[in-house]
């Protein structure tokens, strides 16, 4: 069994706004893992729609699927594959619960956002907060075939010391 993986982690338009995206980035490397594939786009519609498929409408509805593209959409992100031992649990476990509020401190949207479910919804937006990272090992296989191409992606050993962990 392979324990090295990669996930996608989708910076959103609300962190890329509030200048989050350095101390983001920051935090997943001190954590160990390494950026295999990292870029800057402002994705149009009809590459959003690939991200947030038709599976997201029968899961969550079609007005959170349409809300979600809207919003991402919106303004410039920042995609990342990261790349690490079982790196879809601990990103996951770094980022925090989907809804800001009830994130625990210490996660990234624990830290840094606190908007609810009830408050995008009172407003009928997407929730904004600040990053999108995938559900599983298969999910980001798939995600990252959305945003990178394969020559995006890049094989690398960082320069790890015999007290960190093995690639």
């Amino acid at each position: 069994m392979e324990t090295i993986e990669k996930s996608l982690i989708l910076l959103k338009p609300d962190a890329v706004d509030r200048g989050l995206v350095g101390e983001i980035i920051h935090r997943f490397e001190r954590a160990g893992l390494k950026i295999a594939g990292l870029k800057m786009l402002w994705p149009k519609k009809e590459h959003a729609e690939k991200h947030y498929t038709e599976d997201l409408a029968i899961r969550r509805g079609q007005k959170v699927r349409d809300l979600m593209i809207e919003m991402i959409s919106s303004g410039p992100i920042v995609a990342i594959a990261l790349e690490g031992v079982e790196a879809v649990e601990l990103v996951r476990k770094m980022v925090g619960s989907t809804e800001p509020k009830s994130a625990a401190p210490g996660t990234i949207r624990g830290d840094y956002s606190h908007v609810s479910f009830k408050h995008a919804d009172s407003k009928s937006i997407g929730v904004y907060n600040l990053i999108h990272a995938s559900g599983s090992s298969a999910e980001a296989v798939e995600e990252i075939k959305v945003w990178f191409a394969p020559e995006e992606l890049h094989e690398h050993k960082p320069g790890y010391t015999k007290n960190t962990i093995a690639y």
